[in-house]
């Protein structure tokens, strides 16, 4: 996978501003509302985003929840001009992500009970399923947008906390 400042080629391709339909999205918890404000917030500071045929950004993105099982992502530039509307299915992602929620509370239990050793074993095996997700992300978009490792990661992070219900 690439790093983000070789896929896009120069400093115009990046998101700017994104928004999520809160209204096609689960009821969350305070504390899930905050798990996603954080999530924007780090792919805001640092991301490379280009979608298909667009030579300028930077962009604004919506993101919204389709029947459940497909991630919307409309894009539009800063100024307003359409950059389309590209759709993921998240059934790929099903398996990834609930074994990121085990792996992730293994990880917390573990912080208070066990070895050093045993939590860098742990977080190894999240680190791994984090960036498998990632890999997934970036594949599925492949012929739609492009980005680069970090964003994919970021965007990973922000669909895990798009996903987590009340309560998980």
């Amino acid at each position: 996978m690439m790093e983000d400042a070789d896929i896009i080629g120069d400093a115009e391709h990046f998101i700017a501003e994104l928004h999520i339909d809160d209204d096609s999205l689960p009821v969350t918890s305070v504390e899930m509302q905050h798990e996603r404000r954080v999530a924007i917030f780090d792919l805001l500071e640092d991301n490379a985003f280009r979608p298909a045929d667009s030579d300028r950004g930077p962009y604004t993105v919506t993101i919204s929840l389709e029947d459940g099982k497909r991630l919307i992502f409309d894009i539009m530039r800063t100024n307003g001009a359409d950059r389309g509307r590209y759709s993921v299915s998240l059934v790929p992602f099903r398996r990834i992500i609930k074994d990121y929620f085990m792996i992730c509370e293994s990880y917390h239990n573990a912080i208070r009970t066990s070895t050093s050793a045993q939590i860098e074993a742990i977080d190894m095996g999240r680190r791994g399923l984090h960036n498998e997700g990632s890999r997934l992300l970036s594949d599925s978009l492949r012929n739609q947008v492009d980005i680069g490792f970090n964003t994919s990661r970021r965007l990973f992070t922000l669909i895990c906390a798009l996903h987590r219900r009340a309560g998980s």
